[in-house]
């Protein structure tokens, strides 16, 4: 079975612990680097370039709110970088700002999830995100 690398760009140590634990549950086979800031993940992609192509995202999940870059800026560098444009990217933040929405949407982001409050809920939307996003679209192979 293939592993599938899951990029969480998040800076809250709760949804980290809670995506990470979501995806563990499942069935499938899953890889989850998690970064904290917007610009140690502009960093870990340069990089890449360095590194095993094997490395490559097969998804990212970002959030808008972050320090020292945001995740607009993230989102603009991945799909204005030909390496990189075709990883699906997940905004997945607590904004419900339809500013935010459609400038995300602007920049070509996969899909917007304003996440939930509720932890179950939360974790239940993970499954959902991973069920589509793994199970059902067929992701670019790099």
């Amino acid at each position: 079975m293939k592993t599938i690398n899951i990029l969480l760009i998040e800076d809250n140590e709760g949804d980290i612990l809670l995506t990470t634990e979501a995806f563990e549950d499942s069935r499938i086979v899953n890889k989850i680097t998690a970064i904290k800031d917007g610009k140690e993940a502009i960093i870990f992609f340069e990089s890449l370039n360095n590194r095993n192509k094997e490395e490559i995202p097969h998804l990212v999940l970002l959030d808008i709110n972050l320090p020292k870059m945001s995740g607009h800026e993230v989102l603009i560098y991945l799909k204005q970088h030909e390496k990189y444009k075709s990883i699906p990217v997940i905004m997945l933040t607590t904004s419900s700002s339809q500013k935010d929405i459609l400038l995300c949407y602007k920049n070509y982001v996969n899909c917007y999830i304003t996440k939930p409050i509720d932890v179950a809920d939360f974790m239940q939307a993970i499954a959902k995100i991973e069920d589509f996003w793994i199970n059902i679209v067929t992701i670019p192979v790099k």
